[in-house]
């Protein structure tokens, strides 16, 4: 066993989104990351690796700015500039309470953007390999962890070893640094699968995104540049499955009444996906020398779009904390440097988890008293500029004790 990149300040587990942000995040400040990715460069590298698309709050969008990568981004991106919520069944169309946001009510503008995977992950790939501060090893697995005094360590299945004073697991929702360090999950499983797609249709969406609430799950339809939307449609496991094992022709005879007419005809552009939905919550977000980030940290339900801007939070948070003590000669792996990330990250990852549970309980059942409640609720909300422009706010990632990152600045 060899000892290899001694001169690394923080080790990062998982290339990926959060892992290669946080790794460009602290560069950028001055501090040298090393990235261990499980995943070969050639996988994430090819066409299709991903189908998803990530709606990207306007803080998020103002830290890719800061950090460099939303100018090569922005062409790609659909600006959100009207958000549609409501009730229904397949066939029926929407509930008469809708809620309606529109981005006019915010002044600091749209309340996100859609990007594609497809653009998203190779920026930050680009940009990682062209920072001298970062360190990436792809194709590479860790098949060991552990801390020895004022350094945390891991050995590779290259045999190497790497020491850094501060170990970052960002290794996704099944990823077993936690585990490693001791650190519990917990699994709450929604029995549903996301079928997700993207679809060209006939009709401008115009920048609105539509949540529409059915018995089996939410269908979200998200803007994309063109007449292009993303659909992420939830059914149960076992419909999930029948459905992704049909042709593309009966695919879209599945899909059409739930998704309805009123875009025109509309076409499958590109390959179909389905990711299983649950939610997973460490019971701690940090350990001995070792701190969490994103999916590893907390993974929630993509009822709300949140899951990739909660973990961008996390990075903001973990970032200022580590370079702040960084730079006050503090030894950034202590446990009361890490602890400044825990209790900051607790009550926003507390109140989203509670959230998003909460919400597809709610609304994934046809109850007929439970429909009636949230009619109800859905038109005082749309009936009331304060609260309305409460969740619009709440949405844009705009409200809370936020990092610099978050709003703009530099660290």
């Amino acid at each position: 066993m060899s000892d290899a990149h001694p001169n690394t300040d923080v080790l990062i587990i998982g290339g990926s989104l959060n892992g290669a942000t946080l790794a460009l995040a602290l560069a950028r400040a001055g501090l040298r990351a090393t990235v261990i990715d499980a995943l070969p460069r050639a996988t994430q590298s090819a066409a299709g690796f991903d189908g998803r698309c990530y709606a990207m709050a306007l803080a998020s969008v103002r830290m890719l700015k800061v950090l460099g990568l939303w100018d090569g981004l922005a062409d790609g991106a659909q600006p959100i500039l009207d958000i549609r919520v409501s009730d229904g069944r397949a066939g029926e169309g929407p509930s008469r309470c809708t809620l309606h946001f529109d981005h006019t009510e915010l002044e600091e503008g749209p309340m996100g953007h859609m990007v594609e995977d497809r653009h998203l992950r190779p920026a930050l790939l680009a940009a990682i390999d062209a920072d001298p501060n970062v360190t990436h090893l792809p194709g590479t697995r860790v098949t060991a962890q552990g801390t020895d005094g004022a350094q945390a360590w891991v050995t590779l299945d290259t045999g190497d070893r790497v020491m850094a004073p501060v170990l970052i697991g960002a290794d996704g929702r099944t990823g077993p640094t936690a585990s490693r360090a001791g650190i519990s999950r917990r699994v709450t499983d929604y029995h549903q699968t996301a079928l997700v797609c993207a679809i060209e249709h006939d009709k401008p969406h115009n920048g609105t995104a539509h949540q529409f609430f059915m018995p089996s799950g939410p269908l979200a339809i998200l803007p994309l540049t063109g007449n292009r939307c993303s659909i992420v449609w939830s059914e149960s496991k076992s419909q999930a499955a029948a459905i992704q094992g049909m042709t593309d022709a009966d695919y879209l005879t599945i899909l059409r009444p739930r998704f309805g007419s009123f875009r025109g005809d509309f076409r499958l552009c590109g390959a179909r996906y389905t990711y299983p939905l649950n939610m997973t919550l460490a019971s701690s977000f940090v350990a001995d020398r070792l701190a969490l980030v994103g999916d590893a940290a907390r993974g929630v339900h993509p009822i709300a779009g949140q899951g990739l801007n909660a973990g961008l939070r996390d990075v903001a948070a973990l970032a200022e904390v580590l370079v702040a003590a960084h730079r006050r000669g503090e030894d950034i792996g202590q446990a009361d440097v890490l602890a400044r990330y825990a209790k900051w990250r607790r009550f926003d990852t507390a109140s989203l988890a509670f959230a998003t549970d909460t919400f597809n309980r709610l609304f994934s059942n046809d109850n007929p008293l439970l429909r009636a409640g949230r009619d109800l609720g859905l038109g005082i909300v749309n009936a009331t500029p304060a609260l309305r422009r409460a969740f619009m706010r709440e949405a844009a990632g705009l409200t809370g004790d936020l990092p610099k990152l978050l709003t703009g600045a530099a660290l």
